[in-house]
C-alpha cells in the first residue's frame, strides 16, 4: 500500500536535474522568507553537496546526526537530526558527504522511495511548511523528495532554458505520479531565475517559457543579483545578509505568492518589480482594496499532451 502524502505540513520540493539554475538559492531563501512571514519551517538538505547546510553557516563535518542517519540508519529519527538556525522559525535537517553513498545503499531496499515520507510523519504537526533541496539528478534521493511533496518548484534559468529538458523533467514527474503515488508532486511551479531585464535574448526566453507552460510559471521572477551569489559564502540567506537587496525583495515576493497559491496566507500580498501585472496570478482587487483569489485553476502536474510545443 502506498504511503499517503501528509497534508498537515505542506511540503515543497525544489527540483531540477540541471545544476546551476538557482535550486539551492531558492530552497534557502524561500524557506527563510516563509519564516520571516511567521511560518514554522523545516528545511531539508537532500543534496550530498550540502550547499544548503553550508549556506546556513553549518559545519557539515562536525554534525553528529544528519538526514543520512534518519533515512538509512536502523532506528534513525528525523527529529534527532534537526538543528536550529539563527533565523527564528527556521529549522534545518543538514547533510554531509555520507549522503553521497545513499544511492548505492538504497538500490535494493524495498520501499526506498518512501523513506523520507515516513520520516516526515514524525514532525508533521510541528511545522507549517517543509522545503526540500534535492540533488541535480533524478535518482533515489530526488524520488524521495517528490514522493514526500504535494508541491514542486522547478527553477528555470531565464537566459538559457532547455525546453526539451524541461519537458522531459515534467514527463518524469507525471510518470512518478501515475506509477507510484497519485498525490505526489500534484502541483508544479516553474520559477524563472537569473533574470536580466536588460537583455533581449533573456526576455525572449521568458516569453517562450510563459508561452509554452502557461499557468505553471510563477509571476514572481528572481533577478540576477550579486548579493544572492555572496550570501552563501557568509553562511546566511540573502534576507539577512543583504535585506535591502533586490534578491531579498524577490524572494519575499515569491514566498507571498506561494503562500497565496497554497492558501496559507490571508493578508494582502506585497508588490514589487518582481511581480508582473501588479501581483500573483488569479488575484483581483476587492471592494475593500485588498486582493484575494478568484476562480484560480489548479497547477496540477501536466501530462505530456497538455504541454504546448514551441
Amino acid at each position: 500500500m502506498l504511503w499517503e502524502v501528509d497534508d498537515t505540513m505542506r511540503t515543497i520540493s525544489i527540483v531540477n536535474q540541471k545544476g546551476g539554475c538557482g535550486k539551492t538559492t531558492t530552497a534557502v531563501n524561500t524557506a527563510a522568507a516563509f519564516a520571516e512571514l511567521g511560518k514554522r519551517v523545516l528545511l531539508i538538505d537532500l543534496d550530498p553537496q550540502a550547499h544548503v547546510t553550508h549556506g546556513l553557516g553549518c559545519d557539515s563535518d562536525s554534525l553528529e546526526k544528519t538526514i543520512y542517519d534518519a533515512l538509512l540508519q536502523t532506528g534513525g529519527v528525523l527529529r534527532d537530526a534537526i538543528v536550529r538556525t539563527r533565523i527564528a522559525g527556521l529549522d534545518l535537517v543538514p547533510c554531509n558527504m555520507l549522503l553521497g553513498n545513499a544511492e548505492v545503499q538504497l538500490a535494493s531496499v524495498p520501499g526506498k522511495e518512501l523513506l523520507l515520507s515516513r520520516c516526515l510523519r514524525s514532525v508533521c504537526d510541528e511545522y507549517d511548511l517543509c522545503v526540500i533541496d534535492s540533488p541535480p539528478s533524478l535518482g533515489v534521493l530526488t524520488l524521495n523528495a517528490l514522493m514526500a511533496s504535494i508541491d514542486v518548484i522547478i527553477p528555470v534559468q531565464a537566459h538559457c532554458c532547455n525546453m526539451k529538458g524541461l519537458r522531459r523533467l515534467l514527463d518524469s514527474v507525471q510518470i512518478i505520479r501515475e506509477r507510484l503515488q497519485s498525490h505526489a508532486a500534484e502541483h508544479i511551479y516553474l520559477l524563472l531565475t537569473f533574470v536580466d531585464d536588460r537583455g533581449a535574448f533573456g526576455q525572449q526566453v521568458q516569453q517562450q517559457v510563459r508561452g509554452a507552460f502557461g499557468r505553471l510559471v510563477l509571476s514572481t521572477m528572481i533577478h540576477r543579483n550579486v548579493s544572492l551569489a555572496e550570501a552563501p559564502g557568509a553562511g546566511k540567506p540573502v534576507l539577512t545578509y543583504a535585506p535591502q537587496s533586490r534578491g531579498a525583495a524577490d524572494y519575499r515576493v515569491l514566498a507571498r505568492e506561494l503562500l497565496d497559491e497554497l492558501g496559507l496566507r490571508g493578508e494582502p500580498p506585497a508588490v514589487n518589480a518582481s511581480v508582473q501585472g501588479g501581483g500573483p496570478k488569479g488575484l483581483v482587487a476587492k471592494s475593500d482594496g485588498s486582493r484575494g483569489p478568484v476562480g484560480k485553476p489548479s497547477r496540477r502536474t501536466p501530462g505530456p499532451d497538455s504541454i504546448e510545443s514551441t
